[in-house]
């Protein structure tokens, strides 16, 4: 990492009064954060969490614009302020099935924050909580916040876009956010300079053809059998059309195709998604999977189908703004907080954002220490609560560097 170190623009004493407002919302934010885990919500259908921050926002001076549906834009400070600062959480869950036994399981079948938002919300709202007491020394300072709840993240396109489209950034300055990194321990922030997610984007290939009795392949295409050489040798021809430094990777998440052993079916998909860590090589690569698609099923006479959706942009750190972060940590954490951290294949609408206004995402650790490294996506993701506290002091302190 390589930054210019960031001086606060308040005093010790105001920072130091936003922590102790955190740790007096600490029985609270982990309530509301095991409330949200217990009844997770997927993207768009947010409205329960909504309505919980709402709630607790409510007899606060922020001024809340909800969106339709699900989501919520809160600013604080002056309505014209000389500089305004945004944070943002997102709302959805994943529909991947809890296997946590936490007593806040989720109780929703097949719905889970396997991804940690549920720690990324309640973080942000605390920070607006804590901000909230000190709105006399902002007003004072021309410093405006705008608290950004978005809903959708995981969907793709996500739900950056109706953020923009609601006039989230109008008038911001910088924006941040943090994401939950289960590789790494609570109370370590991972800062990374330029690039620290990728592109990523989701493919669908659908093939049709002429299905049958197994005894006869011969007189069907043997769509499976054309669905197979799609699921290896699409990925492989790729990775030999495409620059290696590009770091481009297709994946496959989903396949379907036929229900019985001894039925060659006449339909069948399959469902992924293609990540690169540059934005040049992610404008150039949709025509190529259709042509290499088209390619690979062409001997056996089936007809495809794809449907390439662009997803999200790199998350492109901008400098400052992790400099920012970096005295924010240090100064609520620890000196010891800030840990480098490289460039995923991961995709993150925050990239949206930042293509806008310049900002940065910080990866918050939720490894308890000595204790098992989990995996984000996965339905026996557990994170370390005191996280939930680190997130709402560096979110509300990094408004202050």
């Amino acid at each position: 990492m390589t930054a210019e170190p960031a001086t606060a623009l308040y005093s010790g004493d105001l920072t130091r009064r936003i922590v102790d407002a955190v740790e007096g919302l600490r029985p609270s934010l982990l309530h509301w954060r095991r409330e949200l885990h217990a009844y997770p919500e997927v993207s768009w259908q947010e409205h329960r969490t909504t309505a919980l921050i709402m709630d607790q926002l409510s007899e606060t001076s922020l001024r809340l614009t909800p969106l339709a549906g699900s989501g919520v834009i809160a600013d604080l400070g002056p309505p014209r302020p000389r500089r305004r600062i945004a944070i943002r959480a997102d709302l959805d869950a994943l529909p991947i099935e809890e296997s946590t036994e936490l007593d806040f399981a989720s109780r929703n079948p097949g719905v889970a924050h396997a991804c940690g938002h549920d720690v990324h919300t309640i973080g942000v709202l605390g920070a607006a909580l804590a901000l909230a007491e000190v709105t006399e020394q902002l007003d004072e300072r021309g410093l405006g916040v705008r608290f950004l709840f978005q809903p959708a993240e995981e969907s793709m396109p996500g739900g950056a876009h109706a953020m923009m489209q609601a006039s989230a950034l109008a008038g911001i300055d910088r924006l941040y956010a943090v994401h939950c990194d289960p590789s790494i321990d609570v109370g370590t922030v991972g800062l990374r300079v330029g690039p620290i997610t990728a592109a990523s984007d989701s493919v669908h290939v659908t093939l049709t053809g002429r299905g049958g009795h197994t005894s006869r392949p011969h007189l069907t295409q043997d769509l499976t059998y054309a669905l197979g050489k799609v699921i290896t040798d699409v990925p492989a021809v790729l990775s030999r059309r495409m620059d290696p430094r590009s770091g481009t990777a297709l994946v496959w998440g989903a396949v379907r195709a036929g229900t019985v052993a001894n039925v060659v079916p006449a339909s069948g998909e399959c469902v992924g998604t293609l990540r690169m860590l540059d934005a040049q090589t992610w404008d150039t690569t949709g025509p190529l999977i259709e042509e290499i698609v088209h390619a690979v099923v062409a001997p056996y006479g089936v007809h495809a189908t794809v449907r390439h959706v662009k997803g999200v942009p790199p998350v492109d750190n901008d400098a400052s703004c992790v400099a920012a972060f970096d005295a924010a940590c240090r100064a609520v954490v620890g000196p010891q907080a800030v840990v480098p951290t490289q460039q995923s294949l991961g995709g993150e609408d925050l990239g949206w954002y930042l293509t806008q206004v310049p900002g940065a995402m910080a990866r918050l650790g939720t490894r308890t220490p000595g204790g098992p490294t989990f995996e984000l996506h996965q339905g026996d993701l557990v994170v370390d609560e005191e996280a939930v506290l680190h997130a709402a002091k560096i979110l509300a302190a990094v408004v202050l560097h």
